[in-house]
């Protein structure tokens, strides 16, 4: 084993919500998301941290400073700490009305807030405010360039309220955002924005659907009926991808992917995250992982200090196996053999 113990390896809590609730199997706990991450070990490794969603029933974002105090204790008696937290901007589409975009940025200060205080307690030494545009491909096709303007200016005042809590905005490129949908758009999106204090988050899984088109054919990297076996022209696709929103990564999540999604219609699907060791899964996930850590050059960018497992829609028997979580921890392991440095 190499001694690298950097980018931190952290695991998400989220997945314990979504794609969970009455119309599908119960909700996880937080307590138990945190407890499957802590019990988690592979050759003496373990997880160093979570990164949390900040949305009922895991975390009330409204709790007070006395219930904020009890988050940073819960996480860090497990030997954990704190990484990206995800702010629950949803109620607020930033292309719906303007009184949507106010709850939008509401919700935004709320979570930067709640960062900024649990940094300050010591539980969180890194990480970002994870946002998308709460709005659908479909609404922004109606008017792109009308889209892109509002989007544009919603985001430029969300980096200035996040500037202010000493909080750093990255945008998840998922293709069911839109104003995100394509790795053209996100990159339009970052540029236009223009703020150090908005960045990009780079899900393995979500790009890999970037390199296929989906919701934005146009700029699909991989040619119509590729078949997975010739992983050279797989590797020119994530290169060009990657040495374009690379510069703007300050966040990172390490995922599998089997090239499907989910969803109906043309604009509306987003990535089917696999296990690890999914034997569909297209991902080479050590090595692809370079694309990110590693500039053209080779270089490690050491752009964040830490990054996280994102796995979503998996069901509860088998989140609640103790071997999918070693398995997720070997595979993280891999990456910072690879990519990662020593401090």
């Amino acid at each position: 084993m190499s001694q690298n113990n950097f980018p931190k390896l952290h695991n998400a809590t989220w997945p314990g919500i979504v794609g969970k609730g009455p119309d599908s199997e119960p909700i996880i706990s937080f307590d138990e998301m945190l407890q499957n991450t802590a019990n988690a070990e592979v050759n003496g490794v373990k997880f160093d941290g979570v990164d949390i969603g900040l949305f009922d029933p895991h975390v009330d974002l409204d709790m007070d400073d006395d219930g904020i105090k009890k988050l940073a204790d819960k996480v860090s008696s497990l030997g954990l700490e704190i990484g990206s937290v995800v702010a629950p901007i949803w109620g607020g589409p930033i292309l719906g009305t303007k009184e949507d975009r106010v709850v939008y940025l509401d919700m935004l200060e709320k979570s930067c807030k709640l960062a900024k205080k649990l940094r300050e307690i010591g539980v969180r030494p890194n990480g970002i405010v994870r946002i998308d545009t709460a709005s659908s491909p479909e609404v922004w096709a109606k008017d792109p360039k009308g889209s892109q303007k509002i989007i544009v200016e919603t985001l430029k005042e969300a980096a200035k309220i996040a500037e202010g809590y000493g909080e750093r905005l990255a945008a998840e490129g998922e293709i069911c955002w839109g104003g995100m949908q394509s790795w053209k758009t996100m990159l339009e999106t970052l540029e236009s924005v223009n703020s150090p204090f908005l960045g990009f988050q780079a899900d393995m899984a979500h790009t890999l659907l970037y390199t296929l088109g989906y919701n934005y054919p146009e700029h699909r990297l991989l040619p119509e009926g590729y078949d997975w076996k010739d992983k050279s022209v797989w590797k020119a696709a994530l290169k060009e991808m990657t040495d374009a929103l690379r510069p703007w990564t300050i966040d990172f999540h390490v995922a599998q992917n089997d090239a499907t999604v989910f969803g109906s219609g043309s604009h509306d699907k987003t990535g089917r995250h696999c296990l690890a060791n999914d034997p569909n899964g297209k991902l080479d996930i050590a090595e692809d992982a370079g694309y990110w850590l590693r500039d053209e050059k080779g270089e490690l960018t050491k752009a964040f200090k830490h990054m996280c497992w994102d796995g979503c829609m998996f069901p509860n028997e088998v989140m609640k196996k103790e071997d999918t979580w070693n398995n997720i921890l070997a595979a993280m392991i891999s990456v910072r053999e690879k990519h990662g440095w020593k401090e």
